[in-house]
């Protein structure tokens, strides 16, 4: 009477923030389960029993050698608010989910989740032992209504080529029972009922309390006698050790071969209890079922540009080994190293020993290059539950073309030979270039962008080199002639005005040599030149400019010549760079 008491006491103080048993995960193949854990109660609890719990407590995992551990989760659970950071085999676990019930405002329950499955790989058939789980502090509240409880266990899903094709679906939440509990099991796929069974992890049943307790699938009573009689489905058991002292917890398995129908996709499972508290935390189906088994093969990877980072990528998936066909909308994932680099879904359902072809275009990101990794993973986005998910994944590994490396030229720098027009010798940077690259790399020189990207105008270094602005940016081409990969530099030709030559003297006498004040560099390159000319006496006999002619010895009048002598000029450059220049010329005839 400990629990029914309670319940009329305090029967409109009930709070209720249980999580509904839902579907966490799904696996396919030649698979099953099998599940171990223990209680930290010393004896079953009750109005008399010994207010104490245990710290810690244990169990042994025997799996045999050809067994191949899929998934392994850990469930724990207890009176009080939680506690969430416990010890796996002195591992230290802080829960990834948690749980929650409530039997009154002042009793709240927990339960926790973690995923042990690397622990679980490494460690195997050993004692597994629960520590530091105390719930010494919170259970004096709960021992004179008969619920303190605490208690763990572990779910192992493992895989063996001897079994029959399985789907194992997991459910969980924390959810109570009495007076009636109805949990909805969805998303499963029966093809054959042979060996079907389900199991549950279960919460603070007593096997003393079990007045109107019965576990129903599909509306069919079922039970495990004498270990799990049909009026009395929790009762501190082990359906897979056969121990009855598994206090104040439950971890059983039962046979429902008959009440579970070929082609059913949902079962019903409803729990009763009139006086009983307990709480259904894991429900785990067992079912033959027909599944398909998706498999990837990169076929072929092709660079279309390097310079662009475009590929073209060929692969298959492949429905081989299945017992069911491959749904379109299947997912295709790429990577390049960890990067992401394309997602694309089948088109079609893929019938057993059936595939499917593709060709993509994708773009190869430049932080990866040069060598990388190419993986291929089907079926990772929407979890199509398969026979097999270890083969799922193709790799390739590439070694990407990078284009030419090349060496920074140096600006070029010539004399300004008219109106800042230069000719340069390019030819020389050419064979700067060549010294410094690879035997299989060769070079093109392009007068402008646009040329460039048309290879269009491409400049012939066999010859000086006209350039007609200043400055001009060239732009070198350097082409892997193996790979087609190219890249490109630039430098800059500037033209200055370098300094004009000025000759001594000249002889205007006609015979049509040296007849004028020819200066050199002159003309076309200092264009806002002006230059005058004096004789002894100071007086000026000439001025000329960009637009005059070059003095004949002539006066300003150009008819008569001057006398034979030396003449002073002035030439003003009005050039930032010079100084006026200051000298004197002799005329001669």
């Amino acid at each position: 009477m400990k629990k029914i008491l309670l319940y009329l006491i305090l029967f409109f103080n009930l709070h209720f923030f249980a999580q509904e048993v839902s579907l966490y995960q799904q696996f396919g193949g030649h698979i099953d389960f099998t599940m171990i854990g223990n209680t930290l109660n010393l004896e079953e609890n009750g109005i008399f029993a010994n207010c104490a719990i245990n710290t810690s407590s244990s169990a042994e995992l025997n799996l045999d050698p050809d067994d191949t551990i899929i998934a392994a989760y850990l469930y724990w659970a207890g009176s009080g608010t939680g506690e969430f950071d416990v010890k796996l085999n002195n591992i230290d676990i802080t829960a990834q989910r948690t749980f929650s019930d409530s039997l009154t405002d002042i009793l709240p329950f927990f339960s926790a989740f973690f995923d042990v499955t690397e622990q679980i790989i490494t460690e195997r058939n050993t004692t597994y032992t629960i520590s530091e789980f105390d719930l010494n502090d919170v259970i004096a509240t709960y021992c004179p209504n008969g619920t303190n409880f605490g208690g763990w266990a572990i779910l192992i899903v493992y895989e063996n080529d001897t079994l029959p094709l399985n789907q194992i679906n997991i459910y969980d939440g924390l959810e109570h029972v009495p007076s009636a509990l109805t949990i909805q099991l969805n998303n499963i796929d029966v093809i054959d009922n042979n060996d079907a069974k389900i199991g549950f992890i279960a919460w603070e049943g007593d096997s003393a309390l079990h007045v109107n307790e019965s576990l129903f699938v599909n509306e069919n009573l079922i039970g495990n006698p004498p270990l799990n009689p049909t009026n009395n489905a929790f009762n501190g058991t082990n359906s897979f050790t056969g121990t009855s002292t598994l206090y104040n917890m439950d971890i059983d398995a039962y046979n429902i071969q008959d009440n579970i129908a070929i082609g059913d996709t949902q079962a019903t499972i409803q729990l009763t209890s009139g006086q009983d508290f307990v709480m259904i935390n894991t429900v785990i189906t067992k079912l033959n079922s027909q599944l398909p088994d998706a498999t990837i093969s990169i076929d072929s990877f092709e660079i279309t540009s390097c310079n662009n980072l475009e590929t073209i990528i060929n692969f298959t998936v492949f429905n081989n080994n299945a017992t069911n066909f491959l749904p379109s909308n299947t997912s295709i994932t790429l990577y390049a190293n960890d990067q992401l680099i394309g997602t694309t879904f089948t088109n079609t359902d893929i019938p057993i020993n059936g595939s499917e072809s593709f060709e993509l275009e994708l773009l190869i990101p430049e932080s990866v290059l040069q060598s990388f990794t190419l993986t291929a993973v089907v079926n990772e986005l929407n979890s199509v539950l398969e026979i097999r998910t270890d083969n799922n994944t193709d790799e390739l590994e590439i070694d990407y073309p990078l284009p030419p490396t090349i060496q920074q030229p140096e600006n070029l720098l010539e004399c300004n030979i008219s109106f800042e027009t230069g000719l340069f010798d390019l030819s020389t940077i050419y064979d700067e270039l060549i010294d410094n690259a690879d035997s299989e790399t060769e070079f093109a020189f392009y007068p402008s962008k646009e040329d460039f990207i048309n290879d269009t105008a491409e400049i012939n270094l066999a010859f000086e080199y006209l350039s007609t602005a200043n400055p001009q940016t060239i732009y070198v081409k350097a082409t892997n002639t193996l790979t087609g990969c190219f890249s490109h530099t630039t430098f800059q030709l500037s033209v200055y005005n370098c300094p004009p030559t000025i000759p001594d003297g000249f002889s205007p006498n006609g015979d049509g040599i040296n007849e004028e004040f020819n200066i050199v560099g002159l003309y076309d390159i200092f264009v806002d030149f002006k230059l005058e000319v004096y004789n002894r006496w100071g007086n000026l006999v000439y001025e000329g400019s960009q637009h005059t002619e070059k003095w004949n010895g002539r006066l300003k009048n150009n008819k008569e010549l001057v006398p034979v002598g030396i003449y002073y000029y002035v030439l003003h450059l009005n050039d930032k760079d010079y100084k006026p220049v200051q000298n004197r010329v002799y005329v001669s005839r």
